[in-house]
């Protein structure tokens, strides 16, 4: 329903992820705990990357899902997302390059998402999902004051080497427009 929306925060840049950025999608997806953590197809290859730059366009323009690129300077070190918008809701998604975990660009550039998920798309629910184990992504969610629902057994897809599928068990946490954005701790 439009194109993309850049955001900036004090040290990043957000702007959706074109051409110039397959070289860099295709590198940071080769790390083992994007691979293991997310749902990108293992092996992922560059055709995989440029598949994906041209999928983001099109999620853009359908209003489906806003994808944006994590820019401390000019290049990518990781992607931030707001997907399977509808009826007021949204899930965030999101993974980090090695080289650009450890600075807190994560956290601060989701912050900006979820101000404009709450604030110009009017958003009234946003839900955060990660296999259960990963420590970094609920830390992130944690930082931004998602609140633990719970687990869900078998809710997330798994793509394995040679094509093999599965289902991991997920953590699942939600953050309303009308909740405090204070940290979280929720034990795990």
């Amino acid at each position: 329903m439009g194109d993309p929306v850049p955001l900036t925060t004090t040290r990043l840049r957000l702007t959706a992820p074109g051409t110039s950025d397959v070289d860099a999608i295709y590198e940071a997806c080769q790390d083992p705990d994007i691979q293991y953590y997310t749902t990108v197809p293992s092996p992922y290859t560059r055709q995989d990357a440029e598949t994906f730059v041209g999928l983001v366009a099109e999620w853009w323009q359908a209003g489906t899902e806003h994808v944006w690129a994590i820019r401390p300077g000019d290049e990518l070190v990781g992607v931030v997302g707001l997907h399977h918008i509808s009826e007021g809701g949204a899930e965030l998604g999101f993974w980090m390059a090695p080289s650009g975990r450890g600075h807190g660009y994560m956290a601060e550039a989701a912050s900006a998402v979820i101000d404009f998920a709450f604030g110009p798309m009017r958003l009234e629910r946003i839900q955060w999902q990660a296999v259960v184990g990963n420590a970094g992504s609920a830390g992130v969610a944690q930082r931004l004051g998602f609140q633990l629902e719970g687990v869900r057994r078998r809710s997330l897809p798994r793509h394995g080497t040679s094509g093999a599928h599965g289902r991991a068990d997920g953590w699942v946490a939600g953050l309303l427009s009308t909740d405090p954005r204070t940290p979280q701790h929720w034990g795990l």
